[in-house]
């Protein structure tokens, strides 16, 4: 009986050794088809982290430690997708501007406190943004202080690329920005238009050419020489609009004003000075004009009241008067005495 339990443990036991060679040796195999040597525990986790990614974990576990936490690394991701989100749309965005041509067209005022500063800077802005000037006017206006105060007009032409940096630098300028406006004018579609016009009048003039190659007689090539011209004039028109866009959109144009600050005037009271009496001299020869004057009036408005009683009152109420007083003395008069 002892015999029998003596050769079950020994079977058990050898059963346990077969089964711990068995998994001890299982990586090996897969190492050796791939022909590349096994790796240790930790050197697998140091290969299953990313690029650039916090290696503090991984050491922790091949020494048996706690992996350290994961903020930072859960943090990166995220920040590395917004860097990724702005970079593809300022590419997009320069994509969008290398394709288009965009005209554009600025305006600013500016208040600045000494005018032939502010012209030396705006210039040096100028240069530095690689712009030129296309026009300026300097003139000077009086104010109420009597003094003469200078003001500028100055257009420039600017880089494409160089519109908004230009506008920031001369805002500095200010003391303050009175007013600022800003347009921009797609003109792709139209460049594209006078592209394919090109083309078709380029095609055109070659078949021109191969008639005139071919003519046979002198009036027919003048004829067709004279179309040919009309068709290099309009080539040659398109392509002076071709040029003028690309010339208007590779530089945009800013009109700058530039004005003083004007000195507040303060109103000083002055007092108002009471009038001198004047002493009136006597001129008896003028009062004696005055009267005779005053005279002369008076007997030519009796003369005229005379005239107007004479000539109307009297034809128009006489005859009446007339009538009534006879028929009063009439109905009045006393009978005679017959005694008498």
């Amino acid at each position: 009986m002892k015999t029998r339990f003596n050769l079950l443990a020994l079977l058990v036991l050898f059963g346990v050794m077969v089964l711990s060679a068995c998994g001890a040796s299982a990586p090996a195999p897969a190492a050796a088809a791939t022909g590349a040597p096994a790796k240790p525990a930790a050197q697998e986790v140091y290969a299953a982290q990313p690029a650039g990614a916090d290696n503090s974990g991984a050491a922790s576990v091949a020494k048996g430690g706690a992996p350290a936490p994961q903020a930072d690394q859960s943090a990166a991701p995220a920040n590395s997708t917004g860097d990724t989100t702005n970079a593809s749309a300022d590419s997009q965005n320069a994509a969008y501007s290398a394709s288009h041509m965009i005209v554009k067209n600025g305006n600013i005022k500016l208040l600045v406190a000494d005018t032939d500063i502010a012209i030396d800077r705006a210039t040096q802005t100028i240069g530095d943004v690689s712009g030129y000037i296309v026009s300026s006017r300097v003139w000077y206006q009086p104010y109420a202080d009597g003094k003469n105060y200078k003001y500028a007009t100055i257009t420039i032409g600017v880089p494409v690329d160089q519109f908004e940096s230009a506008l920031n630098r001369l805002r500095a300028l200010a003391v303050k920005v009175e007013d600022e406006n800003a347009s921009g004018e797609d003109v792709t579609n139209q460049y594209v238009d006078l592209q394919s016009q090109i083309t078709n009048l380029e095609a055109t003039r070659d078949r021109i050419k191969a008639f005139l190659d071919s003519a046979k007689t002198v009036d027919e090539a003048l004829r067709i020489n004279t179309e040919l011209t009309n068709v290099e004039a309009q080539i040659e028109q398109i392509k002076g609009q071709m040029n003028y866009l690309k010339d208007r959109s590779a530089y945009s144009t800013i009109t700058i004003n530039l004005e003083p600050v004007l000195p507040e005037l303060v109103a000083t009271p002055t007092s108002t000075p009471m009038p001198t009496a004047t002493p009136i001299a006597w001129k008896p020869g003028e009062t004696f004009k005055d009267a005779k004057k005053a005279v002369t009036y008076a007997y030519q408005g009796i003369i005229d009241l005379l005239i107007w009683i004479f000539v109307v009152v009297l034809p128009i109420f006489a005859p009446p008067l007339l009538i009534v007083w006879g028929l009063w003395k009439f109905f009045t008069r006393k009978p005679k005495n017959p005694s008498q």
